[in-house]
């Protein structure tokens, strides 16, 4: 292990998580390998079903099982591997030293259940204190998030609040013990455009506050513009490019990444009034092609790219890299050849 990935706070290594159907088993998340830091930024970003829930979810893990399993690859977080971890330490840790927001709020929270005793639930599982203490903190927490009368708020139920409250209060509980990393699904899905950008601006200024470390996982690159410094595009279970979010947006280098950023909806040209889309299909996960996934879809397809898959190779100083045998905007030594 090199000193950069040693200073890493999580380091996934060649992470495969399976799903069982009735065709056979599926690999949602397939071979893939990063680096989160202390105090950074990071967003996933892809279509829907590229893997990049599963992936938040195997960092918890908390992968439904069955059908879902892991069945390779490491997750170290503080040197610990959570892919070996008995479920009794897991528990220990999911909400101290990892948490999750989850994408939403209504069947993450439980419905029977008051505000308070769910974050007062949380809090007193991890840390040594009373119930009134609890019930303290979590009235600062519901009031750092930008809850108004938390002391009033902390006493009702889920389906008495709004969507921007209920995703609050799930910030609130994932943060209510300080944890090293967050991962975030889709925490504005669900939200009016005023809420979503209110609920960013939260969490960007809870990072800062806490000194935490963040994965965004997102399908929606102005988010990762606004919140994120590094990012990692998602293609069918692959890593296909990663990178800082301003070379990403400068410079992609993966033709998928660039069709990514020319679907973004803007102010166009009345000469160009159609958007721009990717052609094609993502390919069945069961019946897979033998080389790049996203050969089909590429305008820049060449014979050697429906060979063999090409994998990702990342710089240990930029921290970026593409999976891609002929990539756009390339720098030498950021591909690997075939293997």
């Amino acid at each position: 292990m090199t000193d950069e990935v040693a200073k890493a706070l999580l380091s996934v290594r060649n992470l495969v998580v399976e799903f069982d159907t009735r065709y056979g088993p599926v690999r949602a998340v397939d071979d893939i390998s990063f680096d989160i830091f202390p105090n950074e930024t990071v967003g996933i970003v892809g279509e829907s079903g590229c893997g990049k829930t599963v992936t938040g979810l195997s960092l918890l893990r908390l992968v439904p099982s069955p059908p879902g399993r892991i069945v390779q690859g490491s997750i170290i977080l503080n040197g610990s591997d959570l892919a070996q971890l008995p479920e009794k330490d897991m528990a220990r840790l999911r909400g101290d030293e990892i948490s999750m927001i989850f994408q939403e709020p209504m069947t993450a929270l439980n419905p029977v259940l008051s505000v308070g005793e769910q974050m007062t639930d949380v809090l007193r599982q991890h840390r040594s204190i009373t119930k009134r203490a609890a019930r303290d903190a979590a009235i600062d927490m519901l009031l750092k998030v930008g809850i108004s009368v938390p002391e009033k708020r902390i006493d009702e139920y889920p389906h008495e609040l709004s969507g921007g409250m209920r995703q609050r209060v799930m910030i609130a509980m994932a943060l209510s013990c300080n944890p090293k990393l967050l991962v975030a699904d889709e925490p504005t899905t669900a939200l009016d455009v005023t809420t979503q950008a209110q609920v960013l601006e939260q969490i960007v200024m809870l990072q800062e506050e806490f000194h935490m470390a963040v994965i965004l996982i997102t399908h929606d690159l102005g988010v990762i513009a606004e919140t994120c410094q590094r990012a990692i595009v998602m293609y069918c279970g692959n890593i296909v490019e990663a990178g800082t979010t301003a070379d990403l947006f400068e410079r992609p280098r993966h033709p998928y990444t660039k069709g990514l950023l020319e679907s973004i909806p803007r102010l166009r040209d009345e000469r160009i009034p159609e958007l721009p889309v990717i052609p094609g299909m993502v390919p069945d996960l069961m019946s897979l092609p033998a080389g790049c996934r996203f050969a089909d879809r590429c305008q820049y397809v060449q014979a050697d790219c429906r060979q063999t898959p090409p994998r990702l190779k990342v710089s240990d100083d930029t921290r970026s890299g593409v999976a891609c045998y002929h990539p756009l905007n390339q720098e030498p030594g950021l591909v690997r050849t075939p293997a």
